[in-house]
């Protein structure tokens, strides 16, 4: 398994676009990300995974945007992280630039490609050529 549910946040942790694949995360997990991640931070601790009791937080910040992954499971962390930077590309390929407002701008655009790239927690198509068609 990769990843239960992949949300994009903003630079305060709102919450811009979220797909929940597997159903087996309660959507208010995310809730918690941000306020570790001020505390890692003022610690000089920040480190790629966030774990918070059983959920593993998995993430990416890509200019004004975070990319996070969650888990529930013992998953590939590399292929998790290789898939957040692959949807970073395929977003770059389509709105020529990945910042909130062209998340906020194409909103439909963006599920359709979560929906996409990403099959019950699986990577699945991330070739932007491919997708494009």
């Amino acid at each position: 398994m990769a990843a239960s549910a992949i949300f994009i946040l903003d630079l305060k942790g709102k919450v811009l676009i979220c797909r929940n694949y597997m159903g087996n995360v309660d959507m208010s997990e995310i809730d918690n990300f941000m306020p570790i991640m001020m505390r890692r931070e003022e610690d000089a601790d920040l480190s790629p995974v966030v774990i918070h009791g059983s959920t593993h937080y998995l993430w990416i910040k890509h200019s004004n945007l975070y990319l996070v992954a969650i888990t529930k499971r013992n998953t590939n962390a590399a292929l998790v992280y290789s898939f957040l930077y692959k949807l970073v590309e395929v977003f770059t390929e389509y709105f020529k630039s990945l910042e909130e407002e062209s998340i906020r701008d194409n909103f439909v655009t963006v599920y359709e490609l979560m929906d996409e790239v990403m099959d019950f927690g699986f990577p699945q198509t991330t070739d932007s050529k491919i997708l494009l068609e």
